[in-house]
């Protein structure tokens, strides 16, 4: 039985791993439970799971679930909250499923605290890659994958040598304008670009699979995750999403992860490992898909690659600022301040404003990031 704690319980991967725990009751007990600022969907997931302790953001929703819950739950709110959560004694495994940066702290408390943490959220390793898997390393926990991406590099590892791969192979679903001709990009509609053609995935996520700048994220992650120079970290579009990422080897052999995109096998995977328990929920029917394709990314389209690749190698704060103005550039254009184009745009012109400091405190990082937000709002309102 693995005690896990959840935090970002009412987003799109934490309602995945609530349906993973209900898969495996006998594998997998909910000890903690964090929202955002959904009361209801938290107060049914508590009700049903009986975690110890839940967190939400407001203080004030926060004094509403106190009457809500039993006595013996305990509730807690705030960024405070999230850390109490991810502290928990009990807990052996820390699922990280908040959007944005939020999930830093508790993800460094909870590796302090000598717990194995599950990382669904990307701008833990892009923003503080380094920091963070030189804490992990030295207090002997691991970092899982979520991502479905990393989940199939780890599994196609297992635990090889670095020296014995020559590349790793993300692979990109191409997003919904995969084949848009550039010229029509400026007039892409925010709800265009909330279409995803194979997952079914939150608003922040879904418009960075229709830039890439969610591939370029998974780029920085996995140089990280898998202590990988950024030159062999690579990406092929594949539109299928069914081989989800592969591992070429020093002598040519390619070994990929297949299945049918379902956030539920990499979530379980991370949960349950080192094990494999049995579950009927994902089925893959090869015959049935009939063909795989394969095609290079057009970095001319989608610039945001070569930014992250960038980012990636110059290191330092750069990740950060990619990340934060990233995350402002959604935010406009979901709010219609800019357009499609204007996006990367908006990312490479704060990278090009920052001055980069190189292994950077995470008080560094944290002023890197506040920079480029106010950098990037200011921009974007021109």
């Amino acid at each position: 039985m693995k005690n896990v704690v959840l935090l970002g319980s009412t987003g799109s991967i934490g309602t995945s791993t609530i349906k993973v725990a209900e898969d495996l009751p006998d594998k997998i007990r909910l000890l903690g439970l964090a929202a955002g600022n959904n009361l209801e969907l938290l107060m049914e997931q508590t009700r049903k799971h009986e975690p110890v302790a839940i967190s939400i953001s407001d203080p004030e929703k926060a004094k509403l679930a106190r009457g809500m819950v039993k006595s013996s739950t305990e509730v807690y709110c705030g960024n405070e909250g999230l850390i109490k959560l991810a502290t928990l004694p009990e807990a052996d495994i820390v699922l990280i499923a908040i959007v944005g940066t939020a999930g830093l702290q508790p993800a460094l408390a909870a590796i302090r605290a000598g717990k194995d943490i599950a990382v669904a959220s990307k701008e833990i390793l892009v923003m503080a890659g380094e920091i963070v898997m030189n804490e992990a390393r030295k207090h002997g926990v691991r970092v899982l994958a979520v991502d479905s991406e990393h989940s199939a590099i780890f599994q196609c590892l297992e635990d090889k040598p670095g020296h014995s791969v020559r590349s790793l192979w993300l692979t990109a679903s191409g997003g919904p304008f995969r084949t848009t001709p550039k010229e029509d990009f400026a007039n892409i509609t925010v709800e265009r670009a909330l279409k995803h053609p194979s997952w079914v995935m939150g608003r922040k996520i879904t418009i960075d699979s229709a830039t890439l700048f969610n591939k370029g994220l998974e780029m920085i992650e996995a140089r990280w995750l898998f202590d990988i120079e950024m030159a062999r970290v690579k990406v092929v579009v594949h539109p299928q999403s069914v081989v989800h990422s592969m591992v070429e080897f020093v002598d040519g052999s390619i070994i990929a992860q297949l299945s049918t995109p379902d956030m539920c096998l990499p979530i379980q995977y991370a949960l349950t490992y080192p094990e494999r328990v049995s579950s009927e929920r994902v089925q893959t029917n090869l015959a049935k898909l009939g063909k795989l394709e394969f095609e290079e990314p057009d970095v001319q389209r989608f610039p945001s690659m070569d930014l992250a690749r960038r980012a990636g190698e110059v290191g330092g704060t750069l990740p950060a600022v990619l990340n934060a103005a990233n995350e402002i550039a959604v935010d406009a254009f979901v709010n219609r301040k800019i357009n499609f184009l204007q996006i990367t745009e908006l990312v490479r012109h704060t990278m090009e404003q920052h001055q980069v400091v190189s292994h950077p405190t995470l008080d560094q990082i944290l002023k890197a990031d506040t920079w480029a937000r106010d950098a990037a709002l200011a921009f974007s309102q021109g």
